[in-house]
């Protein structure tokens, strides 16, 4: 049975919804900024010539371009922190921009003491002047709004993020005293030539107080629902669909000028595994005004922010939520037809709930783009000088870039994602956004690997950087537009075959309607059950399980060639107090034997006790010592064992007081001695 629900009350919820009359506006008020930190309308809209979106960070300026050789040199530079455009004193110059524009996010590894204070259209005193940590704290004005002022130590995670539009009209200096911190990033807008915004001051941030408010109490208690007030003659689409494995449903037809405006879905739970097949076998497909090739075109549960299977969370443009199902706010304007459907290529049929708001447009569709989407992994090869970039999303047209979800399979753990974001916007042979690392692109650092959730970034889904990882930004006021072309990377240093370490990612964005889109369907194979854990193996010894952290054979040979039976070890690192690592090893001969192992020392080792197929072998043993040595053998009892594998466990336990707080532990070799 179809049920349709209509609303027609247009309500201007605390001015949440921004409806632009014209591709590019002449005056920009304060609240028009803050209003583009929720707006999702105004992503469809395509950009007017002069309107950009960069940033400065704190990149390792080794890379660059060679224009006469034509080629990219130390383009995996990675010693990111320490880097700015020039000294003045004492102090450090982190950005310089010319207006009109506005800055829309800012970002730090570790946030301090040194106050950062930013100069707007040549003033001599400072708009902004505090300690840098007080920008993210959600205490300190103008930035006293905890939804847009964080520190993600509140969901135990590590990073600094601050959403807050700081506008200028002429020019923006951003400098830093000592002890400021490490690694920044300040993303920015610039507005086409004869855009009139507000001068930032302390005065402007109170004066439109009430405009931060309203935006800060939505992403607080509201987030998960439309950002955006119901829309007159809006229409509420509800029903059931069954598609039958092998084939594919019409989820719904629109015609005439309109937009889908929100998109849920839920359907019956299952195993985890029968969730994780079912979430990549199922594709959502949406083609918009007759083209030939779907704009969108999704596997179900990528499409709505996370992977693999079913993970809860909530942002501010797509999320999961239990009872509810996926929803997508995405603003998804068309001119004369849409067609919306489900691919099955599961092994199962399936049943699903669905739910599709749409609306006229408020405006003619001539200037608005086309929303895409689409998965993929592996797409395009880049010259060698271009290693390690790994391409998110190439387009030509002209539109506006908003993000991505990037789902990690990294099945020997260890941090994967080192690797910094460059995006070149209309053919730039360098970019004009060159990141810092991956986990800063998504709002966080240091490579934690707890979870948090967040409006415009979150971790969903982590297994402490081993196995499955996913990622998400939405980039909404904060969005790159491009009048020609968009080619977006993110540097990737562990190749397919090297480690096993594999990107599958979602991109969105908003492109003109002769715009190119290059991506086409990936046959089912390659979506699912290409994640699997390759038999681990570090130093010759052979890995159970899956350990938190990584396991790795380590060369020691520059540590004193010959001091180690192979030079080598198995080096365990990333771990902490109760985890515990399985390795196999074989005894040649049944009965009695004296067990020993050689293990290593050093400064941040920890404190480790051994047990054989379960059983506590020995005391703990501390591995603290100044230099980094191999032990003598180190006796661990008589034992009555069989001919065969068994079973030897490390337990990290603790670290000498002395010792770095790294609780790394080597293994070099282990001795079954038979007894006489």
């Amino acid at each position: 049975m179809r049920r349709f629900v209509t609303m027609s009350i247009l309500t201007l919820a605390a001015g949440l919804i921004l409806l632009d009359a014209a591709p590019a506006q002449e005056t920009l008020t304060y609240p028009d900024l803050v209003r583009r930190l929720t707006g999702l309308e105004h992503l469809a809209v395509l950009p007017a010539k002069g309107e950009t979106c960069k940033q400065w960070s704190s990149w390792d300026r080794a890379s660059k371009y060679d224009a006469a050789a034509g080629k990219y040199v130390a383009w995996d530079a990675n010693g990111d922190g320490g880097h700015f455009i020039r000294r003045e004193g004492d102090r450090v110059v982190m950005a310089e921009m010319e207006g009109p524009g506005c800055i829309f996010r800012t970002w730090s590894a570790l946030a301090k003491s040194g106050r950062v204070k930013i100069y707007v259209d040549g003033q001599e005193t400072p708009a902004v002047d505090m300690p840098f940590e007080h920008y993210f704290d959600g205490k300190h004005a103008p930035f006293d709004y905890p939804m847009l002022s964080y520190n993600l130590s509140d969901q135990g995670c590590k990073g600094f993020d601050l959403y807050y539009p700081i506008p200028y009209q002429k020019s923006c200096k951003i400098v830093a005293e000592p002890d400021w911190g490490q690694y920044y990033q300040f993303t920015y807008a610039t507005f086409p030539k004869g855009t009139n915004v507000p001068t930032f001051s302390a005065a402007v941030a109170k004066e439109n107080a009430a405009a931060l408010a309203a935006v800060n109490d939505f992403l607080r208690d509201r987030q998960g629902t439309d950002p955006a007030a119901p829309r007159e003659g809006q229409d509420t689409f509800r029903d059931t669909v069954r598609v039958a494995s092998g084939d594919t449903a019409s989820v719904l037809e629109l015609t005439g000028a309109r937009a889908i405006t929100a998109i849920r879905v839920s359907s019956a739970r299952g195993t985890q595994e029968e969730e994780m097949e079912a979430a990549r076998k199922l594709v959502l497909r949406i083609t918009w005004d007759d083209q030939k090739e779907p704009a969108v075109w999704c596997p179900l549960g990528d499409f709505f922010g996370t992977a693999p299977g079913i993970n809860y969370y909530k942002s501010l443009a797509t999320g999961i939520t239990e009872g509810r199902g996926g929803y997508a706010y995405w603003y998804m304007p068309f001119a004369k037809n849409a067609k919306v459907e489900l691919v099955n290529e599961d092994g199962r049929d399936h049943e699903i709930d669905y739910e599709i708001v749409h609306a006229p447009l408020g405006r003619p569709f001539e200037g608005l783009g086309h929303f895409h989407a689409k998965w993929h992994r592996d797409v395009f090869e880049l010259p060698k000088d271009r290693w390690p970039d790994w391409v998110m999303l190439r387009t030509q047209g002209r539109g506006r870039f908003c993000g991505v979800m990037l789902h990690v399979w990294n099945p020997l753990g260890g941090w994967w994602g080192e690797g910094d974001e460059k995006f070149f916007v209309d053919g730039e042979k360098f970019p004009s956004t060159f990141g810092t690392g991956s986990e800063d692109y998504f709002g966080y650092a240091w490579c934690d690997p707890n979870l948090f959730q967040r409006p415009f970034h979150c971790q969903t889904h982590d297994e402490r950087n081993a196995g499955h990882q996913s990622v998400l930004r939405w980039q909404v006021a904060d969005n790159v537009p491009f009048q020609e072309s968009f080619e977006g990377c993110i540097e990737k240093y562990y190749t397919n075959q090297e480690r096993g370490t594999l990107y599958a990612l979602v991109a969105c964005w908003y492109l003109s309607p002769d715009g190119v889109d290059p991506f086409g369907p990936v046959p089912v194979e390659e979506r699912d059950g290409y994640y699997v854990s390759p038999p681990r193996t570090a130093a010759g010894f052979k890995i159970l399980g899956r350990p938190r952290g990584a396991v790795d054979t380590q060369g020691m040979a520059g540590f004193g060639e010959g001091k180690w039976q192979r030079d080598d070890q198995l080096w365990w690192t990333g771990a902490q107090p109760g985890d515990k690592l399985d390795l196999v090893v074989p005894v040649k001969s049944t009965g009695p034997c004296d067990l020993s192992v050689v293990l290593t020392k050093a400064q941040d080792y920890g404190i480790v006790q051994l047990y054989l197929d379960g059983k506590k072998v020995g005391d703990p043993i501390d591995l603290y010592n100044p230099d980094v040595v191999p032990t003598e053998p180190i006796p661990l009892g008589r034992h009555d064992l069989t001919e065969g594998e068994h079973k030897l466990t490390v337990e990290i336990v603790g670290a000498n007081d002395k010792a770095i707080k790294s609780y790394m532990f080597g293994l070099d070799y282990v001795i079954f001695k038979p007894a006489r």
